[in-house]
Protein backbone atom coordinates (compact mmCIF):
# COMPACT_ATOMS: atom_id res chain seq x y z
CA UNK A 1 0.00 0.00 0.00
CA UNK A 2 1.32 3.45 -0.89
CA UNK A 3 1.40 6.41 1.50
CA UNK A 4 -1.28 8.17 -0.59
CA UNK A 5 -3.60 5.17 -0.32
CA UNK A 6 -3.08 5.03 3.43
CA UNK A 7 -4.01 8.68 3.98
CA UNK A 8 -7.19 9.03 1.93
CA UNK A 9 -9.75 7.33 -0.26
CA UNK A 10 -8.68 6.06 -3.64
CA UNK A 11 -9.85 8.17 -6.56
CA UNK A 12 -11.36 6.11 -9.37
CA UNK A 13 -12.74 8.98 -11.44
CA UNK A 14 -11.01 11.69 -13.40
CA UNK A 15 -10.59 14.83 -11.27
CA UNK A 16 -12.45 17.97 -12.27
CA UNK A 17 -10.24 20.99 -12.97
CA UNK A 18 -10.35 23.76 -10.35
CA UNK A 19 -9.05 27.16 -11.48
CA UNK A 20 -8.72 29.73 -8.69
CA UNK A 21 -9.72 33.14 -10.07
CA UNK A 22 -9.70 35.19 -6.85
CA UNK A 23 -8.48 34.27 -3.36
CA UNK A 24 -8.23 37.18 -0.94
CA UNK A 25 -9.27 37.98 2.62
CA UNK A 26 -12.98 38.25 1.68
CA UNK A 27 -13.76 35.69 -1.03
CA UNK A 28 -12.44 32.70 -2.92
CA UNK A 29 -13.70 32.30 -6.50
CA UNK A 30 -13.01 29.00 -8.25
CA UNK A 31 -14.12 27.88 -11.69
CA UNK A 32 -14.76 24.13 -11.88
CA UNK A 33 -14.62 22.33 -15.24
CA UNK A 34 -15.79 18.70 -15.48
CA UNK A 35 -15.52 16.18 -18.25
CA UNK A 36 -18.31 13.59 -18.17
CA UNK A 37 -17.80 11.42 -15.08
CA UNK A 38 -15.22 13.76 -13.48
CA UNK A 39 -15.43 14.56 -9.76
CA UNK A 40 -14.33 17.23 -7.29
CA UNK A 41 -13.20 14.70 -4.70
CA UNK A 42 -14.51 14.66 -1.14
CA UNK A 43 -14.39 18.07 0.52
CA UNK A 44 -16.05 20.16 3.23
CA UNK A 45 -16.90 23.83 2.75
CA UNK A 46 -15.48 26.01 5.50
CA UNK A 47 -17.46 29.04 4.32
CA UNK A 48 -20.94 29.80 2.97
CA UNK A 49 -20.85 29.70 -0.82
CA UNK A 50 -22.72 30.46 -4.03
CA UNK A 51 -22.57 28.34 -7.19
CA UNK A 52 -23.08 30.02 -10.57
CA UNK A 53 -23.52 27.45 -13.37
CA UNK A 54 -21.74 28.38 -16.59
CA UNK A 55 -23.30 25.51 -18.55
CA UNK A 56 -26.36 23.32 -18.22
CA UNK A 57 -25.67 19.90 -16.78
CA UNK A 58 -26.49 17.17 -14.30
CA UNK A 59 -24.63 16.57 -11.03
CA UNK A 60 -24.45 13.48 -8.86
CA UNK A 61 -23.85 14.54 -5.26
CA UNK A 62 -22.41 11.88 -2.95
CA UNK A 63 -23.06 12.34 0.77
CA UNK A 64 -20.92 11.11 3.71
CA UNK A 65 -23.66 8.67 4.80
CA UNK A 66 -23.48 6.89 1.42
CA UNK A 67 -26.63 8.45 0.01
CA UNK A 68 -26.69 10.31 -3.29
CA UNK A 69 -28.75 13.08 -4.86
CA UNK A 70 -28.93 14.55 -8.33
CA UNK A 71 -29.13 18.20 -9.23
CA UNK A 72 -29.85 19.83 -12.57
CA UNK A 73 -27.70 22.84 -13.40
CA UNK A 74 -29.07 25.63 -15.57
CA UNK A 75 -26.56 28.14 -16.92
CA UNK A 76 -26.87 31.43 -15.02
CA UNK A 77 -29.28 30.09 -12.35
CA UNK A 78 -27.33 30.40 -9.08
CA UNK A 79 -27.85 28.70 -5.73
CA UNK A 80 -26.34 29.11 -2.24
CA UNK A 81 -25.27 26.69 0.49
CA UNK A 82 -24.06 27.16 4.07
CA UNK A 83 -20.70 26.39 5.58
CA UNK A 84 -20.00 22.83 6.71
CA UNK A 85 -21.40 21.05 3.65
CA UNK A 86 -19.40 17.87 2.96
CA UNK A 87 -19.76 16.03 -0.34
CA UNK A 88 -18.25 14.76 -3.58
CA UNK A 89 -19.65 16.27 -6.79
CA UNK A 90 -19.64 14.25 -10.04
CA UNK A 91 -20.65 15.26 -13.57
CA UNK A 92 -23.46 12.78 -14.18
CA UNK A 93 -24.12 13.94 -17.74
CA UNK A 94 -22.74 13.01 -21.15
CA UNK A 95 -21.31 16.49 -21.88
CA UNK A 96 -18.69 18.66 -20.15
CA UNK A 97 -20.01 21.13 -17.58
CA UNK A 98 -18.69 24.12 -15.68
CA UNK A 99 -19.64 26.28 -12.74
CA UNK A 100 -18.12 29.09 -10.71
CA UNK A 101 -18.07 28.67 -6.91
CA UNK A 102 -17.83 31.77 -4.71
CA UNK A 103 -16.96 31.17 -1.05
CA UNK A 104 -17.63 34.12 1.27
CA UNK A 105 -14.81 34.40 3.84
CA UNK A 106 -15.69 37.76 5.40
CA UNK A 107 -18.58 40.19 5.43
CA UNK A 108 -17.82 43.87 4.84
CA UNK A 109 -18.09 46.28 7.72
Amino acid sequence: MTDAAATGPLRCREPATATVQVDDERVRVVRWDFNPGAETGWHRHGFAYVVVPVTDGSLLIEQPDGSTATAALEAGRSYARGAGVEHNVVNAGAAPLSFVEIEVKAWPG
